[in-house]
């Protein structure tokens, strides 16, 4: 079955283009390179024998996409990544997120539409709860304003996703991730951002590794046990893992609705000093950091009950934090080779 991976060269897209490709699919890629490098694609490669097919496009171009499913008419099932991520970057240029984050997906689902039948797998995100009032987080939390242009992004897209099934032939489902960490234990690929990192664990890696001088710790009066924001950490295999077999359900007939939501973490939090810790813990190395204001946009706390993705989906994230951290400083320690 031929599977269209949009943003499958970016950090979360890449590792589950590898585990699409081990259980058999045939992957197309399309990417615009953004944020993100061609030599993914040798890294995936390397880890599963296979190259994937490929195509440089902006999803943003109404009749390149168009053009693409022409061509493609083919593709059993969408897994949907492309987008802009960064929660400081979108409070700062909001019409880019919006341009970018909405756009995108209504001329993919606009084409699939017309189909007799298309599944969906929608990258959303844990911002939609915004603060959420009770920790762990179920799927049944409300849904709130979020608090930056970004987290909006995600709550509108599935707004659209939501509309859209109602009418059409299109089964969807939604996953909510919290935050994503770590490589994959081969160091063939990994988290590349372009740039000034804009997520915690590669600005910890590139701290430690010398290229930063030191690490910015947003806020330690939020009412957390040390002060410092906490989130819940999940590795990206165990992440993309959880694509595959949300795709192989919607693909198998097993959804019982015509749109599903699930989230994806580790049912732990951990708070921002926790993971420097944990980052001196298995790198051996003294992290140097320093405690500045809070950061617009960001929450106090956030971390998932899983309870409906391991009974329903029968998925569990495997990995520690410390094996995430691990593997996240192996592939720092590779790229600046």
């Amino acid at each position: 079955m031929k599977i269209l991976v949009t943003g499958g060269l970016g950090f979360i897209g890449s590792h589950t283009v590898v585990e699409l490709q081990n259980e058999g699919f045939e992957v197309v890629i399309v990417d615009n390179l953004s944020n993100t490098s061609l030599s993914v694609l040798d890294g995936i490669q390397n880890i599963t024998g296979k190259i994937p097919a490929f195509e440089k496009l902006d999803l943003r171009e109404k009749d390149k996409v168009q053009d693409f499913f022409k061509r493609h008419h083919d593709i059993s099932g969408v897994i949907h990544f492309a987008a802009s991520k960064a929660v400081g970057e979108s409070v700062e240029n909001p019409l880019l997120y919006y341009e970018n984050n909405i756009n995108a997906l209504v001329y993919i689902l606009q084409e699939l539409q017309q189909k007799t039948e298309a599944n969906f797998i929608f990258s959303s995100s844990c911002t939609v709860y915004g603060q959420a009032e009770t920790m762990p987080i179920t799927e049944n939390a409300p849904v709130q304003q979020p608090i930056s242009p970004y987290g909006n992004t995600k709550k509108i897209g599935e707004e659209i996703i939501i509309d859209t099934v109602k009418v059409t032939n299109v089964n969807a489902i939604l996953l909510r991730y919290f935050n994503p960490i770590g490589a994959h234990p081969s160091t063939e690929i990994g988290e590349l951002p372009i740039g000034v990192p804009q997520n915690l664990v590669p600005f910890i890696t590139q701290t430690g590794f010398g290229l930063r001088k030191e690490l910015a710790v947003y806020g330690d009066d939020y009412p957390t046990p040390d002060g410092t924001a906490v989130r819940d950490y999940i590795h990206v295999v165990d992440l993309a893992k959880a694509h595959v077999i949300a795709l192989q359900r919607l693909l198998n007939k097993k959804n019982t609705a015509k749109v599903e939501t699930f989230n994806l973490g580790t049912g732990t939090g951990s708070s921002v000093l926790e993971v420097i810790h944990t980052f001196e813990k298995v790198s051996g190395k003294k992290l140097p950091y320093k405690i500045v204001g809070r950061r617009e946009g960001d929450i106090t706390s956030a971390y998932a009950n899983t309870d409906k993705a391991n009974t329903v989906l029968g998925w569990k994230a495997q990995s520690t934090l410390e094996e995430a951290m691990a593997s996240a400083w192996k592939w720092e320690q590779k790229i600046r080779k």
